[in-house]
C-alpha cells in the first residue's frame, strides 16, 4: 500500500510551484517523479523558475533524494521541512540545490 502523498503544481508566469504533503518513499516515488518530470518539462519550455515545496512533507527516505538530485538542474530552489535539513545535507543535496528550510 503506497504512503499518502499529495501533489499540486501551480503555474505561474515567473515560476512553476510543486507542492508536496505527505511523505515521499518507494511506494510512491513514481509518482513524485513524474510530477517533478512534468514541472521540470514546463519550466524548461517557458523559461520559468521551477520551485519544489517539500515543507509538507516530513519523512524522505533515498529514493525521493535520488529524484531530487537527478532533477537538481532544474530546481532553482527546495523549500524542505526542518526535519529533512540534516537529512538533506548529509546526501550532498544543498552542494546541487539551494535549499530553504521551511517556517512551521
Amino acid at each position: 500500500m503506497p504512503t499518502q502523498l499529495n501533489l499540486r503544481t501551480t503555474r505561474r508566469a515567473e515560476r512553476t510551484e510543486l507542492v508536496a504533503v505527505g511523505e515521499i518513499d518507494l511506494s510512491n516515488v513514481g509518482e513524485f517523479k513524474s510530477a517533478m518530470d512534468a514541472a521540470a518539462a514546463e519550466t524548461s519550455s517557458i523559461s520559468s523558475q521551477l520551485i519544489v515545496d517539500l515543507a509538507g512533507v516530513e519523512y524522505a527516505d533515498s529514493a525521493a533524494i535520488n529524484v531530487l538530485s537527478a532533477g537538481a538542474d532544474h530546481i532553482d530552489k527546495l523549500i524542505v521541512h526542518p526535519l529533512l535539513m540534516t537529512t538533506f545535507t548529509v546526501s550532498g543535496l544543498t552542494e546541487l540545490i539551494s535549499i530553504e528550510a521551511a517556517s512551521v
